[in-house]
């Protein structure tokens, strides 16, 4: 059983199960996160779902390069969670299982391809307080306690 992090399903809303893969990216003493600005400002593992025929690593390798211009070597997975939540941009309610990996952050190739998305580099200590949503708190946290390299 996948450990849930946030609120409980809401009663009578159908949900469909959107499984994503999401890093945890430390250079040095930093972390290098993301900061999707819309529709509110909210600072996240970079990452996210993963398409149909597409493996979780090539899904996180896709998804760390849209949201912060980096490439990334040596991921590693290192545990899952899963939430509920609705998401504004596809109108839908979605079981998030989230599986969460640890990879080196290796070259800036430019600016973040995904629209309203901004590369941000701070502490895992500061990360595992600032991330928007409990389970990528959890995780930066494990991190800021242990320093999980990849």
């Amino acid at each position: 059983m996948i450990r849930r992090f946030g609120a409980p399903p809401v009663r009578g809303e159908t949900y469909v199960r959107r499984v994503g893969a999401y890093a945890l990216l430390p250079r040095g003493r930093h972390l290098l996160l993301t900061c999707q600005s819309d529709p509110d400002p909210d600072l996240q593992l970079p990452g996210g779902g993963v398409d149909p025929g597409e493996s979780p690593v090539a899904a996180l390798h896709r998804e760390v390069y849209e949201e912060t211009g980096w490439h990334v070597a040596n991921p590693r997975r290192i545990g899952a969670f899963r939430r509920f939540a609705y998401l504004p941009e596809y109108d839908l309610w979605a079981e998030k299982i989230c599986l969460i990996y640890v990879a080196k952050p290796t070259l800036r190739i430019g600016l973040p391809t995904e629209p309203l998305h901004q590369a941000i580099w701070t502490e895992p200590s500061v990360a595992a307080k600032l991330l928007g949503n409990a389970g990528d708190r959890h995780f930066a946290e494990m991190l800021a306690r242990a320093f999980i390299t990849p």
